[in-house]
């Protein structure tokens, strides 16, 4: 069955259609048929009363000359009589020159015990009439009339409806497929984008879906229009799915060729070394050599970690969950960093009740994005600055009245491997700093931002309680 079931939405639309054309034409059919033919049987009905009670005038005329017997009565009429005398009955003909016939003994059993109500009899070998009885004095009188007009008129309504039913499913076959297509039609186009959408090579590259449902197609007081306008907005984010996708791309091979670049220079630098070490072979020469590879080395370990601990937060394990005291975290960095960079001035601004403030987080890595911060602030600032650190029940900002971001800088400072231009700080940093505040903040819920002017730098860290 499911087969031979229509697949399509427009053949289903249609068979729906004519389908409630036929079911509807058929019952309108049936009904009227079944009226017609009620209506008409109470006409016939009416007629056998009448000739009933015009009984005693209905017969047969004396015989003539020759032994003929000529109709006295309504034309087709049955009258028989049935009593203790004996039973009798005719059937007059249709007109005046026929003969009447006499019922036999199978008719008259079929009249007998009939009710005082009109009903249908089948006489044998003559059809069916409608028959009423009336009973005098011991004996029936019954008559009748033929059925066959009525079941002419109701054959001949029934043939009309049934070829008018059959040129309605046809018109309606006709004319739904048309109206159905071109009320589908909205769909077509919207599939044909789907499919123009589904040709583009998405698969690399820098891909644009410049393919959109036309505007006339996105009413979304329509079906078709909703259909559209869903299209669309699946299409716009796939488009921003694919080039954050393209980006993120760029941005691991941009990575891949920063770290490289970064670990190239202490690999050569200690390449350089020992091979002068291995060429002089005298002991100053290579304890200089050493204390430099010690120094790379160092700075690759650093770089190395720096790169682990953001790969690790990329995939997203989680950090550990103690309470953590915020205040006393932020006044050793402070102090740590008031050792390192004594030319500049240090300020912790504390809550105004005096309370310390506990988050839930990772120490060890809340103490580096506070120690990262502090040093970005240090190496990007000239000898007196003032950087304050502000304590909030959320988070701490750190501000610093120095220069500020270049303002190229602003909207990439959190990448990776981002660095300003060298003339205006002075640092040999890798780029990792604020790139690993950022994704520690993340990995504990929270955020960070940044706004800098010239004199005016402020960057914000939001944790959760």
């Amino acid at each position: 069955m499911r087969r031979l079931l229509p697949r399509s939405l427009t053949s289903r639309l249609v068979v729906t259609a004519v389908a409630l054309v036929a079911v509807v034409s058929l019952l309108v059919g049936t009904v009227t048929a079944l009226g017609m033919r009620a209506w008409l049987m109470d006409r016939l009905d009416g007629d056998v009363r009448t000739a009933l009670a015009r009984e005693r005038g209905a017969g047969l005329a004396p015989a003539g000359p020759a032994g003929e017997r000529t109709f006295i009565g309504q034309p087709g009429l049955l009258t028989a009589t049935l009593g203790p005398a004996g039973d009798e009955g005719f059937l007059f003909p249709e007109t005046a020159r026929g003969e009447a016939v006499l019922l036999d003994d199978s008719a008259l059993a079929e009249l007998r015990g009939l009710e005082a109500g009109a009903e249908t009899v089948a006489i044998p070998g003559h059809g069916s009439y409608r028959v009423l009885a009336r009973s005098i004095g011991g004996t029936t009188f019954v008559k009748g009339l033929p059925t066959d007009d009525v079941d002419a008129a109701t054959l001949s309504l029934v043939r009309w409806e049934l070829a008018l039913t059959l040129l309605g499913i046809v018109v309606a076959a006709i004319a739904g497929t048309a109206v159905v297509r071109r009320q589908l039609r909205p769909l077509t186009e919207v599939a044909a984008t789907a499919h123009a959408v589904a040709g583009l090579p998405l698969a690399e590259g820098e891909i644009g879906v410049t393919e959109r449902v036309p505007d006339h197609l996105t009413d979304p007081r329509t079906e078709a229009g909703q259909v559209g306008l869903a299209l669309n907005r699946l299409l716009a984010h796939v488009e921003s799915s694919l080039s954050a996708r393209h980006r993120s791309e760029q941005q691991v091979r941009q990575f891949v060729a920063d770290a490289s670049h970064e670990l190239r220079t202490p690999l050569t630098t200690i390449a350089g070394y020992t091979e002068l070490a291995r060429r002089r072979g005298d002991p100053r020469t290579t304890a200089v050599a050493l204390a430099k590879v010690e120094e790379e080395a160092g700075r690759m370990t650093a770089l190395v970690e720096d790169l682990l601990l953001l790969a690790r937060l990329d995939q997203g394990r989680s950090l550990l969950a103690d309470p953590v005291d915020l205040t006393r975290l932020l006044l050793e960095a402070v102090d740590d960093s008031r050792v390192v960079a004594p030319d500049h001035r240090w300020q912790v601004v504390l809550p105004a009740d005096g309370e310390p403030v506990v988050v839930t987080g990772d120490e060890h890595r809340l103490h580096q994005v506070a120690t990262n911060l502090l040093a970005n602030a240090r190496r990007h600032t000239p000898a007196g600055t003032t950087v304050t650190v502000t304590v909030h029940s959320d988070g701490f900002d750190v501000h610093d009245d120095g220069p500020g971001f270049p303002p190229g800088l602003v909207d990439t400072a959190f990448e990776r491997f981002t660095r300003g231009d060298p003339s205006r700080h002075r640092s040999d940093g890798v780029g990792l700093g604020l790139a690993l505040v950022q994704a520690i903040v993340a990995a504990h819920g929270g955020a960070v931002s940044l706004h800098s002017l010239p004199g005016d730098t402020r960057l914000r860290v939001r944790l959760p309680g």
